[in-house]
């Protein structure tokens, strides 16, 4: 059948869309995955990253999503109002009962006349925002939206989430090509229902299936988004100058790099969670941020995401002459990470509010 055809199972717009801005925000304070050792295990055994990002007391979705959507706005040179979206996606929306994107819209100027939206799909919530609104802009329905992940991830005390679950994110002010720092050439998402991560209602660590998060989860999603978006789009790894995969840990993006014939160099620039942790709906587009940043016209970059519950999306992007003049516009990624205070678990545990004090 013609609509099993590879290159009809790719997601494609009416007309050309890119990224227009984007931008990046990692809180100060970080938190050394030998602390958390040093409390659980006595410091025996290795820790899987080393330090990751933890949000300040007066710090949330919310607060994030605004810095991030300010850089993103900068670079992208058009004014809040044109803006007529603004989603959010997140796994920690600061209320269970109102909306993160009204607040974050209002804080930019972008009020009265915008849609808004919080969206959830764990860790691919962000870039489940991006397609969105690649549809709402590639349909004609509006020429500017901005798309957000951001999260302030939490780890049960002595779960092995503890050490990575991190906090940070980006935004993106999607919009039409020809104004665009980098144009999305292809996009392409594979989703099947594979529970290996969940949070019930009002239970306030998620639970995780152990290794099952790895297969059938996190490998299949990512290598079949992968390798349909390649085979459909008629590129191979070599073609790209950046890959970025989602980053729960350090080792699951390299090793599902090799098996798609990814070099590490390609992936270097955009592996980030050794030093900010896993930062769930940002965790893939922190790290398409901080290849752009670098990044030089007529590069390809790959990114795809994956979400718990399960499933990916992927994305060919082909950086433009606009990313030249734009860059600067705003602070970089790494300008974030290397500005640390790091704290002590005891911080940690007052900072995340993880003591029940009533």
């Amino acid at each position: 059948m013609d609509s099993l055809e590879p290159q009809n199972l790719l997601l494609q717009p009416n007309r050309p869309v890119g990224i227009a801005g984007y931008g990046a925000y990692v809180p100060r304070y970080r938190l050394p995955a030998k602390e958390v050792a040093r409390i659980w295990t006595g410091g025996e055994g290795g820790v899987p990253i080393k330090e990751k990002a933890v949000p300040g007391l007066d710090e949330d979705v919310a607060t994030m999503s605004m810095e991030a959507a300010r850089n993103a706005l900068a670079r992208s040179t058009i004014q809040s109002s044109q803006i007529r979206a603004v989603w959010v996606g997140s796994e920690s929306h600061p209320y269970a009962v109102k909306p993160t994107s009204t607040l974050v819209a209002e804080a930019i100027g972008a009020v009265p006349n915008v849609q808004a939206a919080d969206w959830q799909f764990a860790c691919k919530a962000g870039t489940e925002a991006m397609v969105a609104a690649i549809g709402f802009i590639g349909s004609g329905m509006a020429d500017y939206a901005l798309a957000i992940g951001m999260d302030t991830a939490q780890g049960r005390p002595g779960d092995a989430l503890e050490y990575t679950a991190g906090a940070g994110g980006a935004a993106f002010v999607l919009g039409p090509a020809e104004n665009s720092l980098a144009e999305i050439l292809y996009t392409y998402s594979y989703v099947t229902d594979t529970p290996d991560f969940w949070r019930r209602q009002y239970a306030k660590y998620p639970e995780h299936g152990q290794r099952f998060t790895g297969e059938p989860a996190y490998f299949k999603h990512i290598s079949e988004a992968a390798r349909m978006l390649l085979s459909a789009s008629g590129t191979r790894p070599a073609d790209y100058k950046y890959a970025v995969f989602h980053q729960p840990n350090a080792k699951f993006p390299q090793r599902v790099a090799a098996q798609l014939g990814f070099t590490k160099e390609q992936i270097s620039a955009g592996l980030l969670v050794p030093v900010i942790g896993n930062t769930y709906a940002g965790a893939a587009i922190i790290g398409l941020t901080a290849v752009l940043d670098i990044a030089q016209p007529g590069d390809l970059i790959l990114m795809v995401s994956f979400g718990s519950g399960a499933g990916s999306d992927a994305f060919a992007i082909r950086v433009t002459e606009k990313i030249l003049e734009r860059r600067d516009l705003a602070l970089h990624t790494q300008d974030y990470i290397q500005r640390r205070t790091e704290i002590d678990y005891g911080t940690y545990v007052r900072f995340r509010e993880k003591l029940a004090m009533k």
